[in-house]
């Protein structure tokens, strides 16, 4: 089952700047939730400009014009930062704030009203200039904030005022005191500041960032000279992540192709925790050696090694299967990646499992999850429902997912936007003659008004999204919203995907020029754009099956574009793309 997804219309994207009748601001974090804007107030003198007097609680906030999600601003910075449209929540601390919009250029600003602060040339404010604190919503003597930093003194003080301060000599943590010495920020950097004024205690506490990290050693085809970079995850920072072959010998993790920070031991190989600054290194027997892939994170120094294995064959067996206990259904690797295995098959009640070169002595593969799990070496039997699926395997992770597929005897277009001009009565597509879940009519007058797709003339099966003139329909979503004209339509019934074109012979659909691959996938997406049609930027998301963004991103329009997807959870999802010229989106599916 398919939920939800709503996608904006094309011509949305273009509004921000535009007049409006109301701005507001929503979320988490505000008195109304999701369900009600706070309205913010127009300048007089700049209309564009916005602002507005507001208590926040922790949580995360948008915002959006005329109490409507047609034109929103979102970022992931903090107190300040450039909205974008249908960009991410912005994360925001509790407190009392002055908070303004620019609906112009999408600068915003959450200026904190607090009691407490910190000043000095370490800061971004110099001596002139508190940058104040946010309060610890679990104690009113605590407060934070996280500010950058260069060398130089800081203290803290109260209302603005040297009438109550705290100082101290120690960095980066100690006691302060009233008209104590400054604190001397000795290293440049971004910190996580806090203190406590009812004893005085306070805290700098660095946020390292990386921008490599590698292995090294003589069990890399690198040796002690040449890093082999990871990559890093891009939904969680601390994690990096890669394949690397390995012979006898010894390795340690580093940052920034330097000794300046690394890990080593005393760990265990295939999976333990390195440490920080270890003069120690971390080995690799004999009987070790392999190609792995490896997971690594700075945060813990915690990491594994999954051995990759070159399989001349990958199968699923069982009762479920047509073959039976006896003889396997073989899958097809992914010609980009080795460990990813596809079969598209119908199954029946009963049981399956997946296994390596026709024999039980290989590997095997199995759990009691289904539709998807993840199998282990000798696992439970996997509990099968009949139907038609997509299966795929990831060899490496023993991650696994069933995805039913269903064929339809007919397709149809209806609602009062149709010629038929009702909801009783279907407007016929045809199915294509080699790819039976492509269905088109190759041209059609269409009215102002409403249409869905359904299949069988039946509502039991039917698509539709508040969307046009492309889009994913999903069961019993919003009806689609028809702008009158001629026009060759498409549809794929097994993802919902449609399209709405212009009528021609020779010139096929976006929805069929745009290839995604490969699908199933565990790291990277490839983006074909086999079109002269679109140009310039193109804006790129994907969603999860609720409709929340799990990546957006802005690419240069090109033959291919590569997208990372391996910080995403395993699942279905949609890629959404569009720019002025287009709107279109794709179902994938992440196996890990």
């Amino acid at each position: 089952m398919r939920l939800r997804i709503l996608l904006s219309t094309i011509f949305s994207l273009f509004l921000i700047g535009l007049h409006s009748q109301s701005i507001g601001i929503i979320g988490s974090a505000t008195p109304g939730g999701w369900d009600v804007d706070t309205n913010m107030v127009q300048d007089v003198d700049s209309p564009e400009i916005w602002s507005l007097n507001l208590t926040l609680t922790d949580g995360v906030v948008k915002f959006r014009q005329d109490d409507a999600w047609t034109v929103n601003w979102g970022s992931t910075d903090f107190p300040g930062g450039i909205g974008v449209q249908d960009g991410p929540d912005i994360p925001v601390y509790a407190g009392d704030y002055l908070i303004t919009l620019n609906t112009n250029t999408g600068a915003y600003y959450f200026d904190v009203d607090s009691d407490m602060g910190i000043i000095g040339d370490a800061t971004p404010g110099g001596w002139d200039s508190d940058s104040e604190l946010y309060k610890d919503q679990t104690d009113p003597n605590k407060f934070f904030t996280k500010l950058d930093l260069v060398v130089g003194g800081a203290k803290f003080r109260k209302d603005k005022d040297w009438v109550t301060n705290w100082g101290s000599a120690d960095f980066p943590s100690g006691t302060g005191t009233q008209d104590g010495d400054n604190i001397a920020v000795s290293k440049a950097g971004t910190y996580f500041i806090t203190i406590d004024t009812s004893t005085g205690e306070y805290n700098f506490g660095e946020e390292v960032t990386y921008t490599s990290i590698g292995i090294i050693g003589s069990a890399t085809a690198g040796g002690w000279d040449t890093d082999t970079e990871l990559n890093q995850n891009s939904n969680n920072p601390d994690m990096w992540f890669g394949n690397i072959d390995l012979v006898e010998g010894e390795i340690k993790f580093r940052a920034n192709s330097d000794w300046a920070v690394s890990w080593g031991g005393p760990a265990d190989f295939p999976s333990d925790t390195a440490i920080i600054g270890s003069n120690d290194n971390i080995a690799i027997g004999a009987d070790q050696a392999g190609t792995y892939l490896v997971n690594f994170n700075t945060e813990t120094g915690e990491f594994s090694f999954l051995p990759i294995v070159y399989y001349e064959s990958i199968g699923i067996i069982g009762d479920a299967t047509p073959g039976g206990w006896d003889n396997d259904s073989d899958m097809v690797r992914s010609e980009t990646d080795s460990a990813l295995w596809t079969l598209r098959i119908v199954l029946a009640d009963g049981e399956a499992k997946f296994r390596a070169n026709n024999d039980w002595v290989t590997a095997d593969w199995g759990s009691g999850d289904f539709p998807a799990g993840v199998g282990v070496a000798g696992g439970a039997n996997i509990p099968v429902t009949a139907g038609e699926y997509v299966i795929s395997l990831n060899t490496t992770t023993g991650a696994y997912n069933f995805d039913q597929i269903f064929v339809f005897s007919t397709v149809g277009l209806i609602g009062p936007a149709t010629p038929i001009g009702d909801w009783d009565t279907d407007v016929d597509m045809d199915k294509d003659a080699i790819d039976e879940q492509l269905w088109t009519i190759s041209s059609i007058d269409l009215v102002d008004g409403e249409a869905k797709f359904r299949a069988d003339d039946d509502w039991a099966k039917n698509w539709g999204a508040e969307s046009w003139p492309s889009g994913v329909g999903v069961q019993d979503g919003d009806n689609i919203p028809i702008v009158g004209g001629t026009y060759r339509i498409t549809l794929r019934s097994d993802d919902g995907s449609f399209s709405f074109d212009a009528p021609s012979s020779t010139n096929e659909p976006i929805l069929n020029e745009v290839k995604l691959y490969p699908n199933p996938t565990n790291n990277l997406i490839n983006i074909e754009l086999n079109t002269e049609r679109i140009s310039g930027l193109v804006n790129i998301e994907i969603l999860d099956v609720s409709g929340k963004k799990v990546l957006v991103t802005q690419e240069k329009a090109a033959s291919l574009i590569r997208l990372n997807v391996s910080g995403l959870n395993p699942g279905n999802y949609f890629v959404r793309m569009y720019n002025k010229e287009f709107l279109l989106a794709k179902p994938v599916t992440i196996v890990k």
